[in-house]
């Protein structure tokens, strides 16, 4: 996979309270390229951070809609990847973001 497909389809890592809690846990969260699929994702972050990955979990999330000046529109959605690490690997998302 070339660095040019990595970084597109590893948008950002997702800082939450969940994600840290899932960091915990050996789960990581990534923000990734809507036409992605988990082979694409698993192969990035195995290159990128040099670790092994046990599972990929996938998710849509859908823009909030909100309101503006009476006119309703939506925001934006996101693909999140949830990534599940071998035990004893860890990633440092905070020094590559």
């Amino acid at each position: 996979m070339s660095t040019e497909r990595i970084l597109n389809t590893l948008r950002a890592p997702h800082i939450s309270e969940k994600s840290a809690r899932l960091a915990e846990s050996n789960q990581y969260v990534f923000v990734v390229a809507p036409e992605a699929t988990k082979a694409d994702v698993r192969a990035a972050v195995e290159q990128m951070f040099d670790v092994k990955v046990e599972q990929v979990n996938l998710v849509n999330a859908k823009g909030k809609v909100k309101s503006f000046r009476f006119r309703t529109g939506s925001r934006q959605g996101k693909r999140k990847a949830y990534v599940r690490l071998a035990d004893g690997q860890t990633i440092d998302v905070s020094a590559k973001a």
